[in-house]
Formats: structure tokens, sequence, C-alpha cells
């Protein structure tokens, strides 16, 4: 009997409708990046920097190291095994360093390196992050050159126009776009792909030797030592790896994989085999084998699609900012940032102006000062090699833990991946004077920040503890010779609900009354993508209530509508016009005395502390039923 609804009609292929859906779109947004790297990465394989000859050896041993780059780190790695390390069905370095925390005890050392660690893969992947809208729509932009020499100089100007213009648009509801556009761009980008590789293979079928691995093996041979560093080039086809993980949540393991096997990998291959058949019987088309190989007909339409493609995956990249953003946020690694959905049908999708503004005057600052994309390639790769050995690493600990059954090959295989990821960050270490300094510097420059908000959060919060006063001691005494009572509920935000937030004393020392109900609440963001049991009620007694709302680093904190979702269950009753929110904003002082980090590290999360979005716009709490007490705090 068939049970299928009319929204799960099938094809006659056997995949439903929405299932298709799913799969072109991660065809558009999960491989937008890796899919534009045919752009650029044969020619900056051919760079002078590189000093490669295209005679027949070379360029059969480059595509072999194109070949098995794409099927070990990109195919086995990330689409086979990676993605089975779903946290919750979520993805990305942030979901597998909660993940992996699971298994070891809190508060060890252990513990702490992991934590430390995935921070770092984090913050470099922002540093790589921010190369990919510029180095990809500059080499679909410079396709110009090709044309006409002579228009070389609109290169740089239509590039800042195509990305301010996409910086712009975030604000509104892009899935529209993706759905309307970027769906069918993928498909012709990808099919256009191959098309173009087939039609190139036919003048040198050659080149499909290059499959076998003993070309790239031949190629080290030839190259000695110095052939390792052309995986600074190689590393470019395997861009957009990590972005698979990260992604996970959105589409779903399978169809991310039944389009990276059944139209991606294909296309992309066929492309690359293609430009090396174009160079093999043209050693002058490896300056730009990607747009030689084009009819001269087709040279402009061709321009038009590669730009619209490195505009979908420009947008992955800026999306998948958001995302990673938004989770450090929860976890409490970045200072709060006003979050916007820009989607009614859509809870996942985001959007937040301080990341996006800052990412376009970066990624400006990157086209204008670099002024090429293979300017551009000899910065990219350093960053994203160290994040794979991140993710291999992490990897291995989860394999140890939750794959009792799979670990006896899985372990052994990430230790010949971290072999690889070594040899790709040896290769990429030679660009860093090159301009490969920027991604790591950016990296290191966040990873300072995210590790200084964590650790001044503790401090603070440790200094608020010090003075503090035991809630269960206090409220009986209180009871005693209690204030005035006067009607409604007052709710008390407080990072520690064993301890009298100060808002509470606050209030009673200056209005010297107390509500009939009084909450003190505390939201915790656990290691999950999404909370199943969202809130805790324990009954204090004289209308004393602590609260405990719990978030999945996934979703978005809304105090009152958690609250007034789940109250009903409980005998707490919340009359939204009758509920007054208290909170207590710390002036963050520092004090060398103290000696919890250095001065600088104080100073710079008071200025963090001081510009962070303020706590009830984050929550949002309406600011008709808000006060805000201030106290001093010195760390």
């Amino acid at each position: 009997m068939n049970t299928s609804s009319p929204s799960q009609s099938q094809h006659p292929g056997g995949l439903s409708a929405s299932a298709r859906g799913l799969m072109f779109g991660a065809m558009a947004i999960v491989f937008g990046d890796i899919g534009t790297s045919p752009l650029y990465t044969i020619k900056e394989a051919f760079s002078p920097q590189y000093g490669l000859v295209a005679n027949h050896d070379t360029v059969l041993g480059l595509l072999s190291l194109v070949f098995w780059s794409l099927m070990l780190v990109v195919t086995l790695k990330y689409v086979t095994v990676i993605l089975r390390a779903d946290n919750e069905g979520e993805g990305g370095i942030i979901a597998l360093m909660t993940l992996t925390r699971r298994f070891v005890a809190k508060g060890t050392r252990s513990a702490y390196l992991i934590g430390v660690v995935g921070i770092f893969g984090a913050a470099l992947f922002f540093g790589d992050g921010v190369i990919t809208p510029a180095i990809s729509v500059l080499a679909a932009v410079e396709g110009l050159q090709v044309v006409s020499p002579r228009l070389n100089g609109l290169v740089i100007p239509l590039t800042l126009l195509v990305l301010v213009a996409l910086f712009s648009i975030q604000r509104y509801d892009t899935a529209r776009f993706t759905r309307l556009l970027f769906g069918p761009i993928a498909g012709l980008w990808f099919f256009v792909l191959a098309l173009m590789g087939v039609m190139n293979i036919l003048h040198d079928p050659e080149v499909l030797k290059a499959v076998n691995p003993l070309w790239a093996a031949q190629f080290f041979a030839d190259h000695t030592f110095g052939g390792i560093f052309i995986l600074g080039a190689v590393i470019l086809a395997v861009s957009g790896g990590e972005a698979i993980y990260t992604d996970l949540g959105r589409f779903g393991a399978r169809p991310i994989r039944r389009a990276w096997y059944f139209f991606v990998l294909p296309a992309l291959m066929l492309n690359y085999l293609g430009q090396g058949a174009l160079v093999l019987e043209n050693p002058e088309a490896a300056r730009n084998p990607f747009y030689m190989g084009v009819p001269e007909w087709g040279l402009v339409p061709m321009i038009l699609l590669s730009t619209a493609a490195t505009v979908m995956a420009s947008q992955a990249v800026i999306a998948g900012s958001f995302s990673v953003a938004h989770q450090a946020m929860q976890m409490g690694y970045i200072p709060r940032m006003t979050v916007r959905h820009t989607s009614s049908s859509n809870i996942s999708q985001i959007y937040i102006p301080a990341i996006n503004w800052w990412m376009m005057a970066i990624v400006v600052g990157l086209v204008v000062g670099f002024g090429s994309s293979s300017a551009l390639a000899s910065a990219y790769g350093v960053s994203m090699s160290m994040t794979m050995l991140i993710d291999t690493v992490l990897l291995a600990v989860v394999a140890r833990a939750l794959w009792p059954r799979w670990r006896v090959w899985v372990i052994p295989l990430c230790i010949v991946l971290l072999m690889i990821d070594l040899a790709f960050i040896v290769a990429n270490f030679v660009k860093i004077p090159l301009g490969g300094w920027f991604p790591v510097a950016l990296g290191v420059v966040l990873f300072t920040m995210l590790r200084t908000w964590r650790r001044g959060r503790k401090l603070l919060r440790a200094e608020i503890q010090k003075d503090g006063i035991d809630l269960r001691t206090f409220l009986p005494g209180l009871m005693l010779a209690p204030p005035v009572r006067v009607p409604g509920t007052a709710v008390f935000l407080t990072a520690d609900k064993h301890v009298v937030p100060h808002a509470f004393l606050h209030n009673l020392k200056h209005n010297k009354v107390l509500h009939e109900q009084n909450v003190f609440l505390t939201v915790a963001t656990l290691n999950v993508p999404y909370s199943h049991k969202r809130m805790v009620v324990e009954q204090m007694g004289d209308g004393f209530y602590k609260v405990l709302l719990r978030f999945g680093f996934m979703e978005t904190p809304d105090v009152p509508q958690a609250l007034m979702q789940t109250c009903d269950v409980c005998e707490l009753v919340l009359d939204p016009m009758d509920t007054t929110y208290f909170l207590s904003r710390e002036n963050v002082v520092a004090c060398v005395r103290r000696g919890g980090m250095p001065l600088w590290r104080d100073k710079l999360f008071g200025a963090m502390h001081r510009n962070a979005a303020p706590v009830a716009g984050y929550f949002h709490i309406p600011g008709n039923r808000l006060v805000e007490l201030g106290a001093q705090v010195e760390i």
C-alpha cells in the first residue's frame, strides 16, 4: 500500500520532491565554495612561484593530486565519515567540539584543551572564510581579461560592486533568493562544468590516466621534497570542505552525500581533467585554463554564470559565518550581538549586522589590497589546513568514545588523514610571507578575543559570587520581617541560581517592596543544539520560585516566550502585562591587583563588555517591562 503523501510524491528516480529540493539546495549552499574552485586551482598551480613546467608528466601528476585530495579529504573524511559525527543533527567545528567534550570529565585538563583547540579552529574558520568571497568573485570577474586585456581596469570596481551588493542584501529574506535563483544556478553551473570538461577531454583523453595514484607518487619522485609545496595550490581544490560539515543541520547527511557523489564530484573532476587536457594541448593555456577552455562566443555568458556561482558560494560562507557566530555567542565565547531573524518560515535563517559589516569591510580591504585572485591564493589555505587538522583530531576523540564498533578502522584512518593534513600545513606555511600571515593573524586575534571573553566572564562571575549571599539562608530571614508586598511578578535574572541576585538586593534597598511572586531566573545554554526539557521550576515557598530555562546552542533565547509557554504546566502563573524583569548591569573595571588576567586582557574584556548588546535585547525582554540596576565590579 502506498502511504506517501502528495507532498512526498515520488520521482521516477526514486527521490521525493522534498529530497530533490534538499539535494539541489545542498549543491547551491554546501558545495558553493568548493564548486567554484576550478576557476583558480589549476591556474594557481602553474603560477611562477611553484616553477612547474606544463609537460605531460607534471600535468598528470598535478591532476592526480587534485583527484586524490578530493577523494581522501572531501569524499572520505568529510562526506563519508565526519558527517556521522553529528551533534543531534547539527554539524560544524563548534558542534563537534561540544560533542567531544561530553566524553571527557568536566573541569579536567582534557576538557580545557578540547575547548581551546575547538575555539581556535572556529577562529581560523573565520580567518579563511573572509577570503572566499574575495578570491572567488575576483577569479570570476577576471574572465574579462581573457575577453580583452583592455578590460583589466574594470575587474576591481566590478568585483567591489558585486560584493557590496551581496553584503547589503543580507538584512532581507535571502532564502527567497536561494530558492528562486541559487538552486537553478547551481544545477546549471555544475552541468556546464561537466560539459566543458568532457569537450576538453576529447582533445587529449590521455588525462584520464590521472586517476591512477602512481602519477601523484611520480610527481613527488620527480620534484623531490620541493614537490610537497604544490599542495599549497592543490588545497584550493578542497576549499569548502568544512562547509560540508557546517551545513549538516540545514540539509541532512543523505542529501549532501547524494549531491556530492552523483553531481558535484563528477562535475568537478571532469572539469579539472578537461583543464589538464587543454594545458597538454596548449601549454600557454596554463595562465587561465578555465576561461581558455571556453569557446570565444561563450566567454561573456560564462563570466556572468561564474559571477553568479561565486555570489552563491559567497552567500553560503556569509550565512555559515552567521551560524557559527550565533553558536559561539550561545556558548558564551563572544559578546552578545544583535541577532535578527529574516525569515518567518525558517527559524535558522539569521542576520547579525555586526558580523556582516565587519566581514564586508575585511573582504573589500582584501580585494583592494591584494588586487588579484592569484595574490589572494597566496594568502589562502594556511588557516584552512589547520582547521582540517583540528577536525581530524576531534573526529578521532569522537570515534574512540562514541563508535566502539567503527573505531578499529576510523582511528587508523584519522592517523592517515592527520599525515595528509600535516603535509598541507607544511606546504601552506611557505605562503605566510606572501600574504598567508593575514588569515592566521586574523584567526589569532579572534581567538584571543574569544578566550578573553570566556575567561573574563568567569572572573566576573567569581567576583559577583565572592560577596554573594546564599539564597536559602537569606529568604527565611527576610520573611521574619517582610517588606510591603505589592501585586505582580518580579523576574530577577541571575547567573548563579544559589546566590541572591544583586538586582533583588538593590530592589529591596531602594524600593523597599516585595512582589507577590518573585522568580529567580537562570538561563543556561546546553552542549546540544536543541533543549528537550525547556524549564525546571523549584518552588521555595512564600511566593518565591527558582526557574532554570535551558536552550540549545542553535536556539534563540526568547525568555518571555519560553516562560509563558511552559509556566502553564506548573503552579507559577505569569501575566505578561503584570510581570517586571530586573537586571543587574555590571560596569567592569580592570584592576592590576586582581591577577586573574594580564591588565591588557582585563581592559580588552572591559571594552567588549561595554559594547556587548544589552541582555534585555538578547533575551527578547520588552523594554517597557524592564528595570536595570547598575553595579561596578573590579576584575
